[in-house]
């Protein structure tokens, strides 16, 4: 007998489900990496975000007078 059908045979009806974190949190290892990966995405956005709004403020703003630079 495979491993497979022997996990199978114990697991029942429980075989080829998603488990879940903690018993009694209602989330999914599938889920909790969608959630991982969405953040770490997202993460990123913003700061590709933060510096294109930062160089637009630092060096391209002062070159068309929007705010005056003190040094």
């Amino acid at each position: 007998m495979g491993e497979a059908k022997r996990r199978k045979s114990t697991l029942g009806k429980q075989y080829g489900e998603d488990t879940r974190i903690l018993p009694l949190v209602p989330i999914t290892k599938s889920q909790a990496e969608l959630f991982v990966s969405l953040t770490t995405r997202g993460a990123w956005i913003g700061i590709g975000l933060m510096v294109a709004v930062w160089v637009t403020i630092r060096f391209i703003g002062p070159a068309f007078g929007w705010w005056q630079v003190v040094d």
